[in-house]
C-alpha cells in the first residue's frame, strides 16, 4: 500500500503532524504552498474571509499526480471553522477517484465542521474517507504535538490505512 501525506501549514503545527505521520509510515510527503501572501493583520483578515467563503487560491504545486498512491492523507489548520483555501483548492484539483483518504486538522478547538466540509468535497471527487481526526494544538510545543500525533496513530489505528 502506497501512502502520501499532503498538507498545508501556516504556523508550523500542521507540518509537525504531517512529518510525524510520514516518519511513522515511511511514506511520501508534499507540502502545499499558498502563493497568496497570508501574513500581517490585513492579510489575516482576508485569509479568514477566504476560508469562510471557501475561496480558491493559487497553490504550488498546482497539480499532483496521485496515480501510484492508494491512500492519501490530507491535512490543514482550521481558519474560521473551515479548511484553508489552499486545501480546498487542492481537493478540487486532485483526481481522488478510488482513493482512500484520511483527513486531519489542527486547531485550538473543535473542527467537526471543517472535517465534514472536507469529507463532502472528497466524496464528491469519488474517494472514500476512511478516517479523520483533529489534533488540538493550542499552546503545545512541537515535541508535544509529535507525541500527540503518535498517540493518535495508535488510537485511530492509522497503520491500517
Amino acid at each position: 500500500m502506497e501512502r502520501i501525506i499532503l498538507y498545508y501549514s501556516d504556523g508550523g503545527k500542521t507540518k509537525v503532524v504531517a512529518e510525524t505521520l510520514a516518519l511513522n509510515f515511511k511514506c511520501d510527503i508534499c507540502q502545499i504552498r499558498d502563493l497568496k501572501k497570508r501574513d500581517g493583520i490585513r492579510n489575516r483578515l482576508s485569509s479568514t474571509i477566504d476560508a469562510f467563503r471557501e475561496n480558491k487560491t493559487e497553490i504550488y504545486p498546482p497539480t499532483l499526480d496521485l496515480e501510484e498512491y492508494d491512500t492519501v492523507y490530507i491535512g490543514t489548520p482550521i481558519w474560521a471553522s473551515n479548511p484553508t483555501p489552499a486545501i480546498i483548492t487542492l481537493i478540487d484539483r486532485c483526481n481522488l477517484r478510488g482513493k482512500d483518504v484520511v483527513l486531519f486538522t489542527t486547531s485550538n478547538s473543535n473542527s467537526e465542521g471543517a472535517l465534514e466540509k472536507m469529507e463532502m468535497k472528497i466524496r464528491a471527487r469519488g474517494a472514500r474517507v476512511v478516517q479523520q481526526f483533529n489534533l488540538n494544538t493550542d499552546n503545545k510545543s512541537p515535541a508535544r504535538i509529535q507525541k500527540d500525533t503518535e498517540a493518535m496513530i495508535v488510537t485511530k489505528d492509522l497503520y491500517l490505512y
